[in-house]
């Protein structure tokens, strides 16, 4: 049994407390329930009390010494951070590509020229599972010295059922290894690979009547995302993938609307998708379709950014209702990145969002998109110790100082994984 550990003295502690029921909405999004000189004790891995430094102080007062204290004077506190939309397991780069789209390649030019998704699942399938693993693990310890604790991962590289189970398998293990928590998502239908460039029915029917069963049968994936998109899956096959997922257990996710409006928020909002992500040329009907079905907009703006692309209205989907979460949509082609506190700041200066939004975007809410909110995503007696302090006093300073890593210290399931901004 390891020590407890006593959070002090917070500038600022933000819970984001009240949203693990249903995901955050409208003005409730700028609700971040703070606590001024807050403080946090947490035992045997959850999170025991939450309130003042004096109030803790009081209620622990003959079992001080038993913790590990930690100095939060003049630094934010705030949950953990949670990534909902990765491509995390792949193999190589594609750097190359950044050049061309600076000399006005296109991402779908690219990638029907043989490039973009293409080429990250050549290198994926030559890979070994070692070189997987040992890959993605460099980049989930990146994800973690930037303050994430959860991350969703997609397969969707392999394209073939043996490399989309690798994928997942590499997933797995990695998340029984690392002290970061994945989340499986299978994605089989990322792209039609180029064996079946003449025939992408055929395709669909290899996705729906084998990946889809294995991937269930062995317990895999939690969700089954697809890539509806002109060039890539129309609506009608999209939901076919979809539908099959849910028979067999895979609740719905979808990359919809992302190049051109192509009905994919509709059909999320229609077949009850969890989140539908993307969305920067979602229609306003869409929009409001999401709204009263509740599915989560999972807006991915570092992804916007390094294609030179207007983001996703942001402001627009809070105001008409709809659940907003945020994510680096960490992939080789259209966002490298790892760093949340980028793609918070970008939430505010590229998609209209408040500071205060995208905080509760980066953590309740993309607890809710996947389906985590009743253990992680905000400070609340109970839960899963999962905590990010930041070296700024509050969190307006965090969007603030923009393009700066501010993470001091993470703590994981109440262990200390981050100190001092290095890993433990």
């Amino acid at each position: 049994m390891t020590r407890p550990v006593w959070i002090r003295h917070a500038s600022q502690l933000a819970t984001l407390a009240g949203g693990s029921a249903a995901p955050v909405t409208g003005a409730r999004m700028n609700e971040l329930s703070i606590i001024e000189d807050g403080s946090v004790w947490l035992e045997n891995g959850r999170i025991a009390r939450v309130g003042t430094d004096a109030q803790l102080a009081e209620a622990y007062r003959d079992r001080a010494g038993e913790a590990e204290i930690i100095d939060a004077s003049g630094r934010l506190v705030t949950p953990g951070l949670i990534d909902p939309h990765t491509h995390l397991v792949h193999a190589g780069t594609r750097q190359n590509e950044f050049n061309m789209r600076l000399q006005g390649a296109t991402y779908m030019e690219i990638m029907n020229s043989g490039g973009g998704i293409h080429a990250t699942t050549a290198a994926t399938r030559a890979a070994s599972h070692e070189q997987l693993f040992a890959e993605s693990k460099r980049r989930l310890d990146l994800f973690l010295l930037h303050g994430v604790t959860t991350v969703e991962a997609k397969s969707g590289y392999g394209l073939t059922l043996a490399d989309e189970i690798k994928q997942l398998e590499v997933a797995k293990a990695l998340h029984e290894q690392h002290p970061v928590d994945l989340v499986s998502t299978f994605m089989g239908a990322h792209a039609v690979p180029k064996e079946y460039r003449d025939d992408p029915d055929a395709f669909v029917d290899l996705v729906i009547r084998e990946m889809i069963p294995e991937v269930a049968r062995r317990k895999l994936a939690e969700f089954n995302d697809v890539f509806c998109e002109r060039g890539v899956f129309t609506p009608e096959q999209s939901r076919r993938i979809l539908e099959a997922g849910i028979a067999h257990g895979l609740l719905p996710k979808i990359h919809a609307d992302e190049i051109e409006p192509y009905e994919g928020a509709e059909m999320a909002a229609a077949i009850g998708a969890v989140s539908a992500d993307h969305l920067l040329r979602a229609s306003d009907e869409g929009i409001q379709r999401m709204a009263e079905a509740g599915v989560i907009a999972v807006l991915l703006p570092g992804t916007a950014f390094f294609l030179m692309a207007e983001s996703a209205n942001g402001r627009k989907m809070i105001d008409a209702g709809v659940a907003v979460a945020i994510s680096t949509d960490c992939n080789p082609g259209s966002s490298p990145t790892v760093s949340m506190p980028l793609i918070m700041n970008l939430g505010c200066l590229k998609m209209g969002m408040t500071p205060a939004e995208v905080l509760t975007a980066a953590t309740i809410n993309a607890a809710h998109a996947i389906r985590r909110a009743h253990e992680i995503g905000s400070i609340e007696e109970g839960k899963q110790a999962d905590i990010t302090i930041f070296d700024v006093p509050d969190f307006i300073t965090l969007q603030y100082r923009y393009g700066v890593n501010h993470v001091h210290t993470v703590i994981k399931k109440g262990a200390v994984v981050v100190s001092g901004g290095a890993l433990v």
